[in-house]
């Protein structure tokens, strides 16, 4: 089992961004977090979750680290009972907040994974996503952690954003590179309904041979693509988790959870969530829901897809994509070996 949990705060609103995330609501972190913690202690129940349990813990954004690492310690000693032996707990952080205490604290709490949400070490791509940090407070931001013993650490990237070169995007992998990190998420950028961006469609300028590029360059380094936008020497249990679908408990306002084939929402909105942690919509998914989700999902990393769950139609259309080498069958295991057709693939093989 998996836990994610949603810290919806944030210094800056990023221009591309669509998550359920708050610049102006700063004042309720306490009443939140007590929120959140009592939506955990239902949710440890309802998963009928045991001791040493849950393999991975996700702390998201939103921002964690306009979070003090005081205010998560009652949300650690409730789940540090449940935790497997050297369970994955990673946590999200901003370079201009992730000070070398906050990152301490967190150390000390249990978090042993960090992934910084860097985006680019360049001044002026900074400023057009409207991110509040510098190139430098991001290279700071890692040595720090490195120096208060993470071993794994993560950065995010995107690319795809007009303006971008190869001279460019060449620069931000050799800066991060450069960094004492593990792994890297790069991510195309999207223009989102709800973002700074909605309006400006042309700031998204994603090319097929560059993607393709950018992706060597990174595997270069001897980092290999384990999912369409992931990228490390080290791969991530949690994102594993989520692909091979095990259940999670999803935590926090705009959070989602799931157990078996039901999906579980908490309220978005903060105020909302804070008055009634409990009031959680769910969603029944069937079992084809299921099935199909595995198929997307495995095609988009290392996962892949058992054989067994394709039926007689999608194994013969499976036998087209082996005989022309667009995927391969180990152990009774499909896999996609070109993520960037993994849609493509799901769609043929499924319609």
């Amino acid at each position: 089992m998996l836990v994610y949990i949603h810290i919806p705060f944030c210094d800056s609103k990023c221009s591309y961004c669509a998550f359920n995330s708050y610049v102006d609501k700063f004042h309720l972190k306490e009443n939140y977090m007590y929120a959140l913690k009592k939506q955990l202690q239902y949710e440890l129940q309802r998963f009928q979750a045991e001791k040493e349990t849950i393999e991975t813990v996700f702390i998201g954004g939103g921002t964690p680290s306009t979070v003090a690492p005081q205010l998560y310690e009652e949300i650690f000693d409730l789940l540090n009972p449940y935790l497997v032996k050297n369970a994955e707990i990673t946590s999200e952080a901003n370079p201009n907040s992730a000070t070398k205490e906050w990152l301490e604290g967190m150390y000390t709490l249990g978090v042993n994974r960090i992934s910084f949400g860097t985006q680019t070490f360049d001044k002026e791509k900074l400023k057009i996503l409207n991110r509040a940090h510098t190139p430098q407070m991001s290279s700071d931001a890692v040595h720090n952690a490195s120096a208060v013993g993470f071993k794994n650490i993560s950065l995010d990237l995107i690319y795809a954003t007009l303006g971008d070169t190869k001279e460019l995007l060449s620069h931000d992998i050799q800066t991060a590179m450069s960094l004492p990190i593990n792994h890297i998420s790069a991510y195309a950028l999207m223009i989102e309904e709800g973002t700074a961006f909605e309006n400006r469609p042309q700031m998204s300028s994603e090319q097929l041979s560059l993607t393709k590029w950018i992706f060597k360059e990174i595997q270069k380094h001897g980092f290999s693509q384990y999912e369409i936008s992931n990228f490390g020497s080290y791969q991530s249990l949690h994102n594993l988790g989520y692909w091979q679908y095990k259940d999670y408990i999803g935590a926090g306002a705009g959070a989602v959870g799931k157990l078996g084939l039901t999906r579980f929402y908490p309220l978005t909105d903060i105020e909302a969530y804070i008055s009634d942690p409990l009031s959680i919509r769910q969603e029944i998914l069937t079992r084809e829901d299921k099935r199909l989700e595995q198929i997307f999902l495995g095609l988009r990393s290392v996962v892949g897809v058992d054989q067994d769950i394709l039926n007689a139609q999608e194994r013969q259309k499976a036998e087209i994509l082996l005989n022309e080498n667009k995927i391969m069958l180990k152990n009774n295991i499909l896999y996609n070996t070109d993520y960037l057709l993994a849609d493509e693939i799901a769609l043929f093989l499924t319609s």
